[in-house]
This record gives C-alpha cells, sequence and structure tokens, in this order.
C-alpha cells in the first residue's frame, strides 16, 4: 500500500471468481491498480485480464488449478515475483454435489481439494510472502455453510468450516507481525455458480459481498458476515437443538 494507505497491488487468486473481482474492483474505486489474476487457464480467464486491463488496470495472468497440487507453490512464486502484494483475495472454490459428494470418495476428496487443500497450502505461501516483505493482508471467502452444517450441502459446508478455521487461526498466528486475515462469510450470493439453485433467504449479489468485505477491511474487522444479519441468525442457529434442527427448511 501507499503512504495513504491505497492499495497498489492485489491477488486474486480464483481469477473468474465474480465475488472475488468485485472485491478487487472496490479495493481500487476510481484508481488504477495492478492485479493479479490467478486460476485455471481458460479463454474466461484471459477475457477477464481484457476486461480489467480496459478498465485502465495492469494485469498479468499467472496459472494454477486447485486440483492440481504441483500448480500452488509456482503460482504464488510467479504471483510475487512482479512486486509487493498488498492484498490476496482467497475466492476460488466449488459447490459440488450435494448428494453425490457424501457418496462418491472421489468426489468427497476432490470437493475438499479444491475447497480446503488447495486454499490452506495456498494460504500458507502466501502468508510466507506477506512476512518476508512486512506486510499484507487477507480477504478470504468463506461461507455461512461452514458455520454449522446442515444435512442439504453438508459436504460442502465441511470443507468451508475447514477453510474458515484455519484462516481464522492464520489471523491470530500473524497478529504480532501486523499482517491481517479478514474471514468474510456471506450466505446465499446470485451468481453464475449458483444460477438455477433456489434463492435462500436474505441472498445477496456479488456487489454486496464486496461491499461489505471492502468496508471490513478498511474499518478493521477481523469477520464479516453478509448481509449483516447473518451474523446473528448464525448465532441462534448454532444453538438449536439438532432435534429441531434437523427439521428447519434450510
Amino acid at each position: 500500500m501507499d503512504a495513504v494507505g491505497d492499495v497498489q497491488r492485489v491477488l486474486l487468486l480464483g481469477g473468474t471468481s465474480e465475488i472475488g473481482l468485485a472485491v478487487v474492483r472496490r479495493l481500487a474505486g476510481e484508481r488504477k491498480v495492478a492485479v493479479v489474476l490467478a486460476g485455471r487457464p481458460t479463454p474466461r480467464l484471459d477475457e477477464t485480464a481484457q476486461e480489467l486491463r480496459g478498465e485502465g488496470h495492469a494485469v498479468e495472468v499467472v496459472g494454477f488449478d486447485g486440483t492440481d497440487r504441483a500448480s500452488w507453490a509456482p503460482a504464488v512464486e510467479s504471483s510475487f515475483s512482479g512486486g509487493d502484494v498488498d492484498v490476496a483475495v482467497v475466492a476460488f472454490g466449488a459447490l459440488g454435489d450435494a448428494e453425490r459428494d457424501w457418496q462418491d470418495a472421489a468426489a468427497a476428496a476432490d470437493l475438499v481439494t479444491v475447497n480446503t487443500t488447495a486454499p490452506v497450502a495456498l494460504g500458507v505461501d502466501v502468508a510466507a510472502r506477506f512476512r518476508r516483505q512486512g506486510h499484507g493482508a487477507f480477504v478470504v471467502l468463506s461461507s455461512v455453510a461452514g458455520e454449522r452444517p446442515r444435512r442439504s450441502n453438508f459436504a460442502y459446508g465441511a470443507t468451508k468450516a475447514g477453510l474458515d478455521a484455519f484462516f481464522t487461526g492464520l489471523r491470530e498466528a500473524l497478529r504480532p507481525e501486523g499482517i491481517r486475515v479478514l474471514v468474510v462469510r456471506p450466505g446465499f450470493v446470485r451468481t453464475k455458480m449458483t444460477e438455477g439453485l433456489s434463492a435462500a433467504p436474505l441472498a445477496v449479489d456479488a456487489a454486496a459481498v464486496a461491499e461489505a468485505a471492502v468496508t471490513g477491511l478498511r474499518g478493521g474487522r477481523e469477520t464479516v458476515w453478509v448481509p449483516g444479519a447473518m451474523r446473528y441468525v448464525m448465532s441462534i442457529l448454532r444453538h438449536v437443538p439438532s432435534a429441531i434442527f434437523r427439521r428447519l427448511p434450510i
């Protein structure tokens, strides 16, 4: 960041994520920033890079695949090779298939790899780089699904619970060095990934998540729920007895 705290260079892990891109654009505001888009090499990733360049941002594209362990460390190394990174946005993941993922061992393992193992491994390497450069902040896209996994999507919720727990702990490990970790817990978000699914109550769009995340980051928050009312909803749901919880239409 510069002398007044403005972000100069952002790493987006999940280079085509609608929420992640909304966060990058909200961080930039009216300014032009350097953006590292890290994601699976696809035409969509290239198109996204061109869109950001058309908006005046300097863009680097780094290839990595959440299912390919060999690509993780080189992606972080490449992302930092062009200079310091002020903010790393961890925004990749998969919804999976709720029924298949608890009955098919390979599918379950793939979901855990993409949603938990890869973000954790990349987070470790990015944290090391932040420590080396002496500054940095994470914005991590978690989910309220991880706060109390429910029957309808417990495999996905379990992967988000692992992600959330790791980065919440990493926050404490990095606190003495002034490196920040903001964990963002949205409810249902209307994106291409959730297209075709029935929207849950309190559904929001990517822009709302980005607004809450960036406002929280700039305000020194460590965890934000989106929408804010989700904090109180989940506080209640965490303490509902199991016999009642399993009957709720959620």
